[in-house]
């Protein structure tokens, strides 16, 4: 085609974005401030313990359309590892002991979970009518199903995904899915069994997948197969400029050296608050409303134990926790039980949350004193007799974009000041979804409209 797509940022959108560009003979330039792409999709391995530094694993869904993630594997050669069977049971804390959740109308009505008032409330949704009005995802829940269902089934659930706030989070644009049920059938339940779903949480369908080296193996995958010359890292992009028809991309490496990429069009693949900075010339109306999406603090811990110090067989997924439990940990994944290879023979690795939008004094907390807090969690929880054998901190100052309430509304006058800007896309997680397989899938749309 002759074209020249310059993509800033190396996280997945933008990865994804440029291999699907690139496959179709479109020559693509990425440029990511980090010493090595991938953005957050960070796996290392530590004394035996492989730790993942960001999303520990994702769902590939099922259907041709929606499954940009596995025709994304099929073209680097990627070979998936479907997570343990154990990952289907979940657990949540309840009077601060862990409960399995339900995983069928059978174990719903024996389940410890939900008191026999919750599961009766439930009967009467059925019934209950739509809002006029946009809703948090709290108003939205408790209004459906009531405030125990919202407690000790979405909050959590939003605190596992979003690390975020149920009283502020949108339920039209944080779970679509949840809020489309409604919409399409009056009814969650209705919606539940008409629409084929396997739960009323709105939890997703497919399988849940990472590889053998973790969650980096995808980024790195795809950066080997893009063109030698194609990624540039180090580099932080200062300033853009359109110049006619083409743009200008001005460039600062870590090392102090400068330069100029000339591009067709432009992919900003950065978190909001640094699109905005190099936006400032360029749209300052978009730049201001992209300043406004939060970004809670998050600290992921990975701690490694001996085998034989946990009481808990750790036959799931993890666990989360309920905000009214007042535990401060958000929650636990079992990666050990998860997938192979993750910890030393004889030894478990537990990955653990705390902060969020919930709890932003992690910030003024120390990765130490966290530490000890989500240690002292674990031990009560999952009845651990000692002192963990090996701990990792990542600090996320910026973890996760919130689709707070007024989010679609903010992304579509984002788009509307950025329609006059030929060639010029935004394209990150702060909008149509936060997961990777969201990412990569967003990221082929993308392409697909700069090849139309």
């Amino acid at each position: 085609m002759g074209k020249k797509i310059v993509i800033v940022g190396g996280g997945i959108s933008g990865l994804s974005t440029a291999l699907f560009l690139n496959r179709a003979g479109v020559a693509v330039k990425v440029l990511e401030s980090r010493q090595e792409p991938g953005g957050n999709l960070l796996t290392t391995n530590v004394s035996g313990y492989q730790i993942e530094h960001g999303p520990n694993s994702t769902m590939q869904k099922p259907g041709r359309e929606d499954d940009a993630l596995g025709r994304i594997m099929d073209i680097v050669g990627l070979t998936p590892m479907v997570a343990n069977s154990e990952a289907n049971k979940r657990f949540i804390v309840r009077n601060h002991k862990l409960a399995a959740l339900p995983s069928s109308p059978l174990s719903f009505i024996t389940t410890k979970a939900f008191s026999v008032r919750a599961k009766l409330r439930l009967l009467w949704e059925p019934f209950i009518g739509p809002a006029d009005h946009e809703e948090s995802i709290a108003q939205f829940v408790e209004r459906r199903l009531g405030r125990e269902f919202l407690d000790y089934a979405i909050d959590p659930f939003v605190s596992g995904v979003y690390a975020g706030n149920t009283h502020n989070l949108s339920v039209q644009a944080a779970t679509a899915k949840i809020y489309a049920l409604e919409k399409n059938h009056g009814s969650l339940i209705r919606g539940a069994i008409f629409g084929r779903q396997k739960n009323i949480s709105g939890m997703p369908k497919g399988r849940l997948i990472s590889f053998a080296k973790g969650m980096g193996e995808l980024p790195q995958a795809i950066s080997r197969f893009l063109p030698a010359g194609s990624i540039l890292t180090g580099t932080k992009v200062v300033r853009l400029k359109q110049q006619k028809n083409r743009w200008l991309v001005y460039w600062e490496s870590k090392g102090g050296s400068a330069g100029i990429e000339e591009a067709d069009q432009v992919v900003l693949s950065t978190p909001a608050s640094q699109t905005a900075k190099i936006l400032e010339e360029t749209s300052l109306g978009a730049s201001r409303l992209l300043q406004t999406i939060q970004y809670p603090p998050i600290l992921s811990i990975a701690m490694g134990y001996s085998q034989n110090s946990v009481a808990h067989p750790l036959d799931g997924f993890g666990f989360l926790v309920p905000r009214c439990e007042k535990i401060r940990t958000l929650g636990s994944l079992f990666s050990s039980t998860l997938f192979p290879n993750r910890a030393p023979e004889g030894k478990i690795l537990l990955t653990n949350f705390i902060g969020g939008a919930t709890d932003l004094a992690v910030e003024q907390t120390g990765d130490r004193e966290l530490a000890a807090e989500v240690a002292n969690n674990l031990s009560s929880l999952l009845g651990i007799d000692t002192s963990p054998e090996f701990v990792q901190a990542t600090r996320y100052r910026e973890a996760i974009p919130q689709y707070t309430l007024g989010h679609l509304q903010k992304i579509e006058a984002i788009d509307q000041a950025m329609a006059n800007h030929k060639g010029l896309h935004l394209r990150c997680n702060y909008s149509g979804g936060i997961s990777v397989g969201d990412c990569v899938r967003n990221g082929e749309l993308l392409a697909e409209k700069i090849l139309s």
